[in-house]
């Protein structure tokens, strides 16, 4: 009997969601067929409170790092992770974001895992001079970049720091709509649970709450045309440093009654059809998920015109406005706020239509099983250092 391929999937911190559809590092998982695979998932720090799901990898391992032992050289850090891969003999390691990949760079040079993939969510990561030197040193034949759009990529390529067509593709931000669509409450539910009258139009937005998601925007582009939209609602679904900056604008427009800043929701797309129209204004954007899920409860989206959205939004029927254009924002909310409903359906509809082709959760695994079984040599002939 062949010995199974052997993968670990390391994540920064632990955040694996409820319903795994919308997770997209648990859909890695799932792609790779357990007779043929043996998955571990580890986290860097943090772990699941009791009754918090946990991966659906064979197991999961929580090294449980402090934040300074995170930092700087994180030498204690990289020497647990090298003792414990040691041990383990993985034959493919798949990074999530930075910090992982960072990491592997260093310790792959000595533990010599067939094939190492980094996942890149968005840009910036490498944009230091230091870390472009270090990717340039060590990246080897070994390693493998996924942008999460083609737009990463395109980044990626740009940094001139090892990442050139041969190691670096994109694997674009996928979905399971049907799964996700049926996981949403009802507009009644969803509304009783966010506290908004039936009567009102509801503009959502789901995200952190910092500087480059471009939620001041949005407000300021809301209090703009508030007037004209009689029982229009902003609800910004999410939390981060930005929230008092917010805060503050609400008070300076006189918004107290119409913004709703409710925090972070776990697993806030399913309050989806709360919403009559939804707005990512973002400055900045690998491609975020939420834009998929709007698009699969069937709503209308105004989005950023930024490289990464641009392309699905223009070619599903949304509306793209340019990133931090106030005035441009707000027409496109006036406008969209005087559709009739069955305009916006029909929008809505147009969109999910899209996601339904273009971004198949089930090609989203099968490009992942492919670039994981044709990283490493048959098993019985891996070889580790």
């Amino acid at each position: 009997m062949k010995k199974r391929i052997k993968v670990l999937q390391i994540h920064p911190g632990y955040n694996i969601k409820l319903e795994d559809f919308s997770d997209l590092g648990e859909q890695i998982i799932k792609s790779l067929p357990s007779d043929q695979f043996e998955t571990v998932t580890a986290f860097l720090q943090e772990r699941p409170n009791p009754g918090e799901p946990e991966s659906r990898a064979e197991r999961s391992v929580y090294f449980d790092f402090t934040d300074s032992q995170a930092k700087g050289l994180r030498l204690f850090l990289m020497r647990e992770i090298f003792d414990y891969c040691r041990k383990e003999k993985f034959d493919v390691v798949v990074c999530n974001r930075f910090k992982p990949i960072s990491m592997f760079l260093k310790l792959n040079r000595w533990l010599k895992i067939p094939r190492c993939i980094g996942i890149i969510h968005g840009f910036g990561s490498f944009d230091r001079l230091a870390r472009r030197l270090e990717t340039r040193l060590l990246i080897d034949e070994r390693w493998r970049f996924v942008g999460v759009s083609d737009a990463v990529k395109q980044y990626m390529l740009g940094l001139n720091c090892g990442f050139n067509e041969k190691n670096t593709c994109y694997i674009t931000n996928a979905i399971d709509s049907l799964a996700t669509r049926k996981s949403q409450m009802t507009r009644r539910e969803a509304r009783a649970f966010l506290g908004v009258a039936d009567d009102a139009f509801v503009f959502g937005s789901i995200g952190r709450l910092v500087p480059v998601k471009g939620h001041i925007h949005l407000l300021n582009a809301f209090a703009r045309v508030r007037d004209a939209m009689p029982h229009a609602k902003l609800v910004i679904i999410g939390e981060g440093r930005s929230r008092n900056d917010l805060l503050s604008a609400i008070k300076n427009h006189g918004l107290q009654d119409y913004v709703l800043l409710p925090g972070a929701i776990p697993n806030a797309q399913r309050y989806a059809q709360a919403f009559d129209t939804f707005v990512m204004p973002s400055l900045e954007e690998g491609l975020g998920l939420a834009i998929l899920e709007a698009m699969s409860a069937e709503l209308p989206v105004i989005a950023s015109d930024i490289p990464a959205i641009s392309p699905v939004l223009r070619s599903a029927g949304g509306c793209l406005v340019p990133p931090g254009n106030e005035a441009m924002l707000a027409e496109a909310m006036l406008r969209h706020f005087q559709y009739s409903s069955e305009e916006r359906l029909q929008i809505g509809q147009g969109e999910f239509a899209y996601l339904q082709k273009h971004h198949r959760i089930e090609d989203y695994r099968d490009q992942y099983l492919k670039l994981i079984r044709d990283g490493v040599l048959p098993v019985n002939e891996v070889r580790h250092g």
